[in-house]
């Protein structure tokens, strides 16, 4: 029986937004065994990994090599051999300075299978995200890729800066930034006019995206007054006047602001995607882990009996999942319901429920004893029994609103919620280093679990400047309880609505 031989696949991974990876990409991630991804491919794509998978990260960033381009070859090499399929993501595409040929190269030469994926490039990206089309009918129909350093030890160099000063093309420079004043000196000392226009733009693609323009007499003070280091392509010629019209990306209501999700992470995506595409650089400090309940009993005990009850009340998304989760691992499934009655707590939680083919009988709007009142009103709950599956610590309100009602509520906890330290260090230096924009806080125990994770800090002084935002009522008292007065309210009280008072806040702020 011979070894089983891996494959390899060079994938590219695009410039930074998560979004422009190629479908087959991502695809070739999800199945692998291996993820090796370098310092430019966004760590989001890991999400994508299985969770068996291998990851190895062998970023190289200005000078600083986890491992050298010979070791990680050589890696490579050693996991196909392994029989394992590797993902080796490489920032943009890699045949484009990406070192993909040489990688290949040795794959070939030691027997291993490969592919490769290729991926956006930020050559062409980063200046379509600045706004600025590297070919246009009425200034250059042609354009330059070169590279910002070439190999040190090349013995004639292959740089025609003749060439590139007396062509019309449009000269894109990658991984040049250390080298701008060489770059500049060369093309006006070749002939290139000193009021040709340039652009810089740092981390194309990302919220963190940074652009900065000038021409070959003034872009390097410029540079170096914005502090602009790489990662960031340099785009010479008159395309880049171009941006003044057709900027588009960094236009976004909420680019470039830094706020902080407090929500559990895998509840977070919602909230970060919304903010992602009005432009926002999504921190994800989650504050608050959700797991299952440590005793069960009580919920498997009310499931085996479920058809004592009359109604199914459901107060979170959290409390849908935990509740079908159990169900589904006793044996059972939705018949088993079709019996009852369900009440929703909020627009997302009938949403879940829907998920299961479940259409809520009434939806009160908040968890305010009115409102709860109002949803119930006319329904005849005298001596009705209701089970209320939600998490171990939570608002005594509900039940006592529906006992007095005449309802027999059976209050079973479904899951809990716990602190999460995780990212601890990143928040409190950011926030000391006033780095973040905003705070948003989605219930009181993010609230809670993010005061204890500030610990002994001055939380007013680590705040002073710093827009909270509140998904409602209930979670602002408990942010006023800690000192934290929230500069935002959401209205409805729903992810959609606290990205809508984002967004209002911030266009008052212009």
């Amino acid at each position: 029986m011979t070894d089983k031989t891996g494959m390899v696949y060079l994938i590219g991974a695009g410039p930074g937004d998560p979004g422009l990876l190629t479908i087959k990409a991502k695809e070739c991630i999800e199945s692998a065994d291996v993820v090796v991804y370098d310092y430019l491919a966004s760590p989001l794509l890991l999400e994508y990994a299985r969770t068996d998978a291998q990851i190895i990260y062998v970023g190289k960033k200005g000078g600083d090599h986890t491992l050298t381009q010979d070791k990680i070859n050589l890696l490579l090499v050693d996991k196909a051999k392994q029989g394992l399929s590797v993902a080796r993501l490489k920032g943009g595409d890699p045949f484009v300075f990406g070192r993909g040929g040489e990688e290949a190269q040795l794959l070939l030469e030691r027997g291993v299978q490969y592919e490769v994926i290729p991926g956006v490039t930020s050559a062409i990206s980063a200046p379509a995200y600045a706004g600025i089309p590297i070919t246009h009918r009425d200034h250059t129909s042609f354009v330059s890729f070169i590279t910002g350093h070439e190999n040190p030890d090349k013995k004639d160099s292959s740089m025609q800066w003749d060439v590139f000063a007396k062509s019309n093309a449009t000269l894109v420079f990658l991984m040049g930034v250390k080298n701008l004043g060489n770059i500049v000196k060369n093309l006006v000392a070749n002939g290139k006019p000193a009021d040709t226009p340039v652009a810089l733009v740092r981390w194309g693609t990302t919220s963190q995206q940074q652009t900065v323009t000038g021409s070959l007499e003034t872009i390097v003070e410029k540079v170096r007054t914005a502090k602009l280091k790489s990662p960031a392509i340099i785009v010479v010629g008159h395309v880049v006047n171009l941006r003044k019209e057709l900027a588009w990306f960094d236009k976004k209501p909420l680019f470039g602001r830094r706020i902080v999700i407090t929500r559990a992470r895998a509840q977070a995506s919602g909230l970060v995607s919304q903010l992602t595409k009005m432009g926002a650089h999504c921190l994800e400090i989650p504050t608050i882990r959700i797991i299952p309940s440590e005793d069960t009993a009580p919920l498997k005990t009310a499931i085996d009996n479920i058809k004592d009850y009359d109604w199914l009340v459901l107060t979170s998304v959290n409390g849908v999942k935990f509740f079908f989760d159990t169900l589904f691992d006793m044996g059972k499934d939705v018949r088993a319901l079709g019996h009852l009655k369900f009440a929703c707590i909020g627009p997302v939680t009938k949403e879940r429920l829907g998920d299961y083919g479940i259409i809520g009988d009434i939806l009160p709007e908040t968890y305010r004893a009115e409102s709860v009142i109002d949803a119930f009103s006319g329904i005849e709950m005298q001596g009705k029994k209701v089970l209320l599956p939600r998490a171990k610590v939570a608002r005594t309100i509900l039940p006592e609103e529906l006992t007095r009602m005449g309802a027999i509520v059976d209050e079973v906890t479904a899951y809990e919620t716990i602190l999460s330290d995780e990212g601890k260090e990143q928040l409190i230096s950011m926030l000391t280093d006033k780095e973040i924009d905003a705070v948003t806080f989605t219930s009181s125990s993010t609230v809670s679990n993010f005061m204890s994770l500030l610990e002994s800090q001055n939380a007013a002084d680590l705040l002073k400047n710093v827009t909270i935002a509140s998904i409602g009522p209930i979670t602002s008292d408990t942010a006023r309880s800690f000192g934290i007065k929230p500069d935002i309210e959401a209205i409805p009280y729903t992810i959609p609505g606290l990205v809508d008072g984002l967004l209002a806040y911030y266009e008052k702020q212009e």
